[in-house]
């Protein structure tokens, strides 16, 4: 018995390994005005490999910068975008739209996120994102911070799941994800689910290797599933340079090359300035994968603060729940 589960153990680690350098051997060259890209799981769609964040394009005080910031981002390639229906109680999401005016739209890759659990808040959810983002169809539609152990039989049990099949069947909505950053045990738990996934995100980034680590967890099933897996916190979160950053002294070179050394589609990322996406852009159209050894090291390098969470406090607290999902499951805001 001993010898059989070894086995077994074994052939799945390979199989993981397989699939892994499948994603990083999907990497398309830069273009002269591009990216590199990867395929979005069973999609078929390619991406771009770095996303532009919602919340924080949705926190950048002159409007009209924020707007020439995702022209720019569009401009250089980065057209994988991101939102969610309560980033800054929707007005992330109505920038974007004024953003994607002109042609733009059919340009960009659109994802924005549910925070509703049953049918008709669905349904509210993706009419007020449609109208907001000026947009008759969201690319993907994800729903948003599976972070409690219920939440994903809410979706199934009070009809959220329903209303997303329902909207793509309308063509309101192409593709059907979900998203979490409190513990890998949700994320299996919504992907045994019986509804085959498109996307998946997740915290990704240095530390998560030492501690409820997704990609040790949960990567390797999106994989085996064929689900795109997007990650998000490759800095640890913190506004606006990111914990690991100003806490650990690494650089947003090192950081950002170790998530896209994963078998990620794509990474989201955080800006708020011109300064940050020209950084950005840069990262991504010199990247290079890590070698096994590299990747080892900087995990050495951060271990000592990285095992017991203290820089990943959005995985053990509700510091970082958005206020809806508190509300909606009776816990208190501010």
């Amino acid at each position: 018995m001993e010898r059989t589960t070894s086995r077994r153990h074994f052939l799945q680690g390979a199989t993981a390994a397989a699939l892994a350098q499948q994603v990083l051997a999907q990497t398309s060259p830069a273009g002269a005005a591009g990216l590199p890209t990867r395929i979005l799981g069973r999609t078929g769609v390619r991406v771009s490999i770095l996303c532009l964040g919602g919340w924080h394009i949705g926190a950048v005080k002159d409007q009209n910068e924020a707007i020439r910031i995702m022209h720019a981002a569009i401009d250089e390639g980065l057209t994988f975008f991101d939102n969610a229906w309560d980033y800054h109680n929707g007005g992330s999401e109505e920038i974007m739209g004024r953003a994607l005016q002109g042609g733009k739209r059919q340009k960009v890759f659109l994802m924005t996120k549910n925070c509703e659990r049953d049918h008709a808040g669905s349904m509210k959810n993706l009419d007020d994102s449609l109208r907001r983002m000026k947009t008759d169809y969201i690319d993907l539609w994800q729903f948003h911070e599976m972070c409690y152990h219920n939440d994903p039989d809410w979706v199934f049990d009070k009809g959220g799941l329903k209303a997303a099949l329902e909207a793509r069947q309308a063509g309101k909505v192409r593709y059907i994800g979900f998203t979490g950053h409190k513990d890998p045990l949700i994320h299996l738990k919504m992907l045994n689910k019986p509804h085959a996934w498109d996307a998946s995100q997740m915290p990704i980034n240095v530390l998560d290797a030492h501690f409820r680590s997704f990609q040790k967890e949960v990567v390797p099933v999106c994989l085996r599933k064929d689900v795109g897996v997007i990650g998000m916190k490759g800095l640890a979160g913190g506004f606006p340079n990111g914990r690991i950053l100003s806490e650990l002294g690494l650089t947003a070179e090192e950081c950002f090359r170790y998530c896209l050394s994963l078998p990620v589609t794509t990474q989201v990322v955080g800006i708020n300035s011109m300064a940050h996406l020209k950084q950005d852009i840069a990262i991504a159209r010199d990247f290079k994968p890590m070698t096994a050894a590299e990747m080892r090291a900087l995990e050495d390098r951060v271990a000592a603060e990285a095992g017991d969470g203290r820089h990943e406090l959005f995985k053990s607290t509700q510091t970082f729940d958005g206020p809806h999902h508190r509300k909606q499951h009776g816990f208190a805001v501010g």
